[in-house]
């Protein structure tokens, strides 16, 4: 199996099929953007795949911003197949993602989880995540 970070050029649609399926199994309502549409964004995002031959076996993303507090990340869509849980394919992808923060040199990184998701949420307290003391509020459907 290969970890390894996907650049626009290198995406087919092979690929965006497998990606489509794949985020099924975290959320079946989800409206999806294609990845050349993430990836066409002036390197704001990062997107880390595993590949078992020409299978997509997980992928997760990390969104980069610069506020007044410093420059920052955010971790989203972190999904690995029901085929391939189990294997530490999680965790590769985002020891991946966090290489990339300190490349970049990110002053934090940050990411939301379910309550109910426990070994999600053990995952990224064994990288070093802890819960933040604040709420999190969302207004959906902006445009």
């Amino acid at each position: 199996m290969i970890i390894e970070l996907i650049k626009e050029k290198e995406l087919t649609i092979h690929l965006q099929t497998q990606l489509t399926e794949l985020y099924k199994q975290l959320n079946a309502d989800l409206t999806q953007l294609n990845l050349t549409t993430i990836l066409s964004d002036h390197n704001t995002t990062d997107v880390v795949i595993c590949m078992d031959g020409d299978i997509l076996a997980g992928i997760a993303m990390m969104v980069k911003y610069k506020v007044i507090s410093g420059h920052k990340g955010m971790i989203e869509d972190v999904v690995v197949s029901t085929d391939y849980r189990g294997k530490g394919i999680g965790r590769k992808l985002m020891e991946k993602l966090l290489e990339q923060a300190e490349k970049e040199k990110l002053n934090d990184v940050l990411l939301f989880s379910g309550h109910h998701r426990t070994v999600a949420i053990a995952l990224y307290k064994s990288l070093g995540f802890k819960l933040k003391d604040s709420g999190l509020y969302v207004k959906k459907h902006l445009k």
